[in-house]
């Protein structure tokens, strides 16, 4: 089953709902900040996606700009920041099967439905 990670306040995460509602296929949603994923899970995620953890990371945040900006962190310590604060991951994330894309742009989306 497809899955987004999505944030009803992004505007760009909205964009990506609406792609996945319009393909008519079933999908999940997981409002991240409501439901913050475990460590492994996100571990997983980033894994799935292809990337390393810092670019999954927002990184025009506060949060980050205030407390992460500039220093040197291990990608453990990237996960961890993202799960403590979970404002820190990029959105939306779409799965589907054992693919995943950000959807920045939404457009991206497409590419795995």
């Amino acid at each position: 089953m497809i899955k987004i990670y999505h944030n009803p306040r992004c505007r760009k995460s909205r964009e990506g709902l609406e792609i996945l509602q319009n393909s008519g296929q079933a999908f999940e949603i997981r409002e991240y900040l409501k439901e913050i994923p475990s460590t492994d899970e996100l571990a997983s995620l980033i894994k799935l996606l292809g990337i390393s953890p810092i670019d999954l990371v927002r990184k025009n945040e506060t949060i980050w700009k205030e407390n992460y900006k500039g220093k040197t962190l291990s990608e453990t310590e990237i996960i961890e920041a993202m799960i403590e604060s979970p404002k820190l991951i990029e959105r939306p994330i779409v799965i589907n099967n054992k693919k995943a894309i950000v959807g920045r742009p939404p457009e991206n989306i497409k590419q795995i439905l």
